[in-house]
């Protein structure tokens, strides 16, 4: 009630300082939110190694598969595509809609012919087999043994 005290959370205090300064920003830069402009929405990408082929994995929620175009020419892995919104002008929004275009530097040497892309869970891996002067191989350590410099004195008695 009345004369009770309120514990202060400062991150509930920057949340609310975070998002009055984001809607702020969006009064004066819209976003482009129709279907046929560009966004500023960029998918999460990771990529990394496995066995003898570049794994390249972006994030793909709420985008149909069949929005989305891989393509490889030279070395240069350009994955495009577009999420559509459902809904026309929301009270709240913090998705990104738009088209999207991520490029991706490969290996000299990359058969395009044998790149593989799998769209799952709203994930999209590509699978891209390496050269075999690429692909890497394990290296054997060789481990020295320090040798023991203490003398072994015998006691004569």
């Amino acid at each position: 009630m009345f004369g009770e005290l309120i514990r202060w959370n400062p991150d509930v205090e920057l949340s609310n300082w975070h998002r009055d300064i984001d809607d702020l920003f969006g009064r004066f830069f819209k976003r482009p939110d129709s279907e046929n402009s560009f966004s500023n929405w960029t998918p999460r990408v990771e990529t990394y190694r496995k066995d003898s082929d570049y794994v390249v994995r972006v994030d793909l929620p709420g985008v149909d598969p069949k929005d989305v175009h891989v393509e490889a020419e030279g070395n240069v892995l350009s994955i495009t595509g577009e999420r559509k919104g459902e809904e026309k002008g929301p009270e709240y929004r913090e998705t990104f809609y738009g088209r999207f275009e991520r490029q991706i530097a490969l290996p000299q040497g990359v058969e395009a012919d044998k790149i593989a892309a799998h769209y799952e869970h709203g994930v999209l891996e590509i699978r891209v087999p390496l050269p075999p002067q690429l692909a890497g191989r394990n290296i054997p350590i060789q481990i020295r043994q320090k040798e023991d410099k203490r003398k072994l004195e015998s006691k004569v008695a």
